[in-house]
């Protein structure tokens, strides 16, 4: 039976109830995540060792760093996505659970009401990541931060640091930001096709 459940629940995750849902699994699984944990290496996988400030003091250089970073934008993607992910896991462990066809999900009101709150959570996490990366990153990167570093030692006060490859950060910021809107758009186009499946089933009977 466990076996069947986790069959269940791996389908259910690969091949949601909707069309527009396969398409965002798609669109989720394949081109965001490749695009994060490949290009968001590549991107800021060395930024820390060739970011420097002046006088270029490996202590300074550190403390300016976690100044600029408070988190690396790797790990704050990687959170979002794995955070975005759980509204719909959860669904679909309680359809595995409950033996639910995907055809039978949108057939059922309780079941379509359920899809419909973790569609609705995706968005609203989605949202909160938006404005949380708008809040530690900005929507630009530029050549030089301005640090300070009067915590440290008196003597520096505030400090120039370079930014390495700024344009690049800046091209990957904006896609990550259009990425977000696109999954937005697929959820609230997904609750479309929900509601008017569920008139369809209506109509019919």
């Amino acid at each position: 039976m466990s076996l069947n459940y986790i069959k269940n629940f791996y389908e259910g995750c690969l091949r949601p109830p909707t069309v527009i849902g396969q398409f965002h699994t798609l669109f989720f699984g394949s081109v965001r995540m490749f695009f994060l944990g490949v290009l968001g290496f590549a991107v800021y996988g060395n930024e820390a060792l060739h970011f420097s400030c002046d006088p270029d003091r490996r202590e300074l250089n550190l403390y300016c760093y976690n100044q600029f970073r408070p988190i690396t934008p790797q790990v704050f993607w990687a959170l979002q996505l794995v955070t975005v992910l759980v509204p719909g896991a959860v669904f679909h462990l309680y359809a595995a659970c409950k033996n639910i066809d995907q055809e039978e999900i949108l057939q059922r009101p309780i079941y379509t009401v359920f899809y419909i709150i973790s569609v609705l959570l995706r968005i609203i996490l989605e949202v909160i990541g938006f404005w949380l990366q708008s809040h530690l990153f900005g929507f630009q990167v530029h050549p030089l931060y301005m640090c300070d570093a009067s915590a440290l030692e008196k003597t520096f006060n505030i400090t120039k640091c370079m930014v390495p490859e700024h344009f690049e950060k800046t091209i990957f910021l904006s896609a990550m930001y259009t990425f977000t809107v696109i999954t937005l758009l697929l959820c609230v186009a997904e609750i479309f096709e929900i509601l008017c499946r569920r008139l369809g089933y209506l109509t019919n009977q």
